[in-house]
């Protein structure tokens, strides 16, 4: 798989807390309890605070650095070459564009 598709522990951490965080809002709100409604918003912002720190401490997914402008060229040169029946589609594209 070439991205993890947020299967990190920050994004599992994060999603679970949200999760808890909506389904205490939803109960308090069909109760009529604004006390919980707000408890369940201020869970959904701890997921969002403890997903962003478990990120930054190395434990959400690692960041691509990107290719080098001669990296591009010769990708997009390789795809061009497995690809010639897309040359029209890009060129026109691009005149768009």
């Amino acid at each position: 798989m070439a991205h993890s598709h947020g299967h990190t522990p920050a994004a599992w951490t994060g999603v679970i807390i949200a999760f808890v965080g909506f389904c205490v809002g939803s109960v308090f709100t069909v109760m009529a309890k604004p006390a919980g409604v707000i408890a369940g918003l201020v869970l959904l912002a701890v997921a969002a605070v403890v997903g962003g720190i478990m990120s930054a401490a190395g434990l959400g997914q690692k960041k691509s650095k990107g290719l080098t402008a001669e990296q591009a060229r010769a990708h997009r040169e390789a795809h061009q070459a497995r690809h010639p029946e897309r040359r029209d589609e890009r060129t026109h594209a691009q005149a768009h564009s």
